[in-house]
């Protein structure tokens, strides 16, 4: 990262929604992140189960994260999951470890809270984010979930 401070997350708030609103990936990209207001409009109808937060670098919104909390992944009660739900890298703040802090910082959280793995899901493709998980550690389940790879990180 090209910082002089330490990444951190925030809480969404009415004083950082506009910079939250305003993250954007890559134009390329668009087909596999929904935008953020798409993700905080399901943070509010799923509030038990969504945890969304800004990604900051000083007083700077680079990206923007949501995380999914003890979803019923087959609603069947058969698994649990945990996992992150969305994550936005700023177009301009791409390439600066922001997206590695981010599930680093899910992971630690989640840890916090007792869960054994990260969940992911991803689009297929040459511009989709597969290979950037992969990196990280995570490892293919076999399983598509709406035409989305899935992924998990062990975080024992």
């Amino acid at each position: 990262m090209t910082t002089t401070t330490a990444p951190r997350l925030e809480e969404i708030t009415p004083k950082n929604l506009e910079a939250a609103l305003a993250i954007q990936v890559r134009p390329d990209q668009q087909f596999a992140v929904a935008p953020v207001v798409k993700s905080l409009a399901e943070a509010y109808v799923h509030p038990g189960s969504a945890w969304p937060r800004l990604i900051m670098d000083g007083d700077r919104a680079v990206g923007f994260l949501m995380v999914f909390l003890d979803i019923d992944w087959h609603d069947d009660g058969s698994s649990i999951r945990s996992g992150l739900w969305r994550l936005n890298i700023a177009a301009e703040e791409q390439g600066k470890g922001y997206g590695r802090f981010a599930v680093q910082a899910v992971a630690e959280e989640l840890r916090r809270r007792g869960t054994r793995e990260l969940h992911v899901t991803w689009h297929p493709g040459d511009k989709g984010p597969e290979n950037f998980y992969l990196t990280l550690g995570f490892h293919k389940t076999g399983e598509t979930v709406e035409k989305e790879k899935v992924g998990v990180l062990p975080l024992t």
